[in-house]
Formats: structure tokens, C-alpha cells, sequence
């Protein structure tokens, strides 16, 4: 390889750690649910917990903790007893929720298609002989 190469191949690989970064943060599995229910406004922890499907207490409190990191997030702890904590996105948050709500549409319309497509390809796998 030559050094033009390499230093192409690290400039790529520089920009685009960041993107991937950012990209795996904001689509995790819970991270989009997450910011589509505090897009409605102000949300309690509980009620987090109770909107989105299967997600453990602890999954909660890290994928809540990781997207107020980013900056996607911010969390406001009222001083009364019990303490009172709520969640809001911020503005780069919301700009970021027309995409998401777009995506999930897509998701919502596709699924039938996409469902069809995977019992298709797997009667196919089945019935061609293994090469690898």
C-alpha cells in the first residue's frame, strides 16, 4: 500500500468513526423510543419504563444517561420527596425526531413487505444446496 493510500484510508477512517459513533448511538434499539416519547414533552423515568416494550430498568438509566451525553437529552431532578425527575429533548434533539418519526414510519409501512421478503429468502436458502 502506499503512503497516499494509508493516509487517505486514516482520513476516511477518522470522519467517519465519529458518524458511526453518533449513527449506532441515536438508532440503538432503545435510544429511538426513548427520544420519540420525550419529543411529547417533559417525561417522567416511569413513564419511559412503561411505553417502551421490554426494556430493563437498567437498559433505561444507561441509554438515558448516554443520549443526556450527547447532548440529546436533559435531565431536570425537582427537589421534593421522592425526588421528582424529568427528561426533555433538546433542540438538537428535536430537529433530530422528524427523522426519526420518518424512519419509523418507513419501518411501520415496510414491515409486511419486508417480513414477506425474509420467508422468501429463507424457502430459497433451504432448498439451495450449501456452497460455503
Amino acid at each position: 500500500m502506499s503512503r497516499g493510500h494509508i493516509r487517505v484510508t486514516e482520513a476516511l477512517r477518522d470522519e467517519a468513526c465519529p458518524v458511526t459513533e453518533v449513527l449506532d448511538r441515536v438508532a440503538g434499539k432503545w435510544s429511538i423510543g426513548i427520544l420519540i416519547a420525550a419529543a411529547h414533552g417533559p417525561v417522567r423515568f416511569t413513564e419511559l419504563e412503561r411505553s417502551i416494550n421490554g426494556i430493563s430498568r437498567r437498559m433505561l438509566t444507561l441509554t438515558l444517561r448516554r443520549l443526556e451525553r450527547d447532548g440529546l437529552l436533559v435531565r431536570t431532578v425537582y427537589p421534593t420527596v421522592p425526588p421528582k425527575v424529568e427528561y426533555t429533548v433538546t433542540p438538537m434533539a428535536r430537529e433530530l425526531h422528524d427523522s426519526l418519526t420518518g424512519l419509523v414510519g418507513w419501518a411501520e409501512r415496510h414491515r409486511s413487505a419486508i417480513a414477506e421478503a425474509r420467508a422468501a429468502y429463507d424457502t430459497a436458502t433451504e432448498q439451495r444446496p450449501d456452497i460455503d
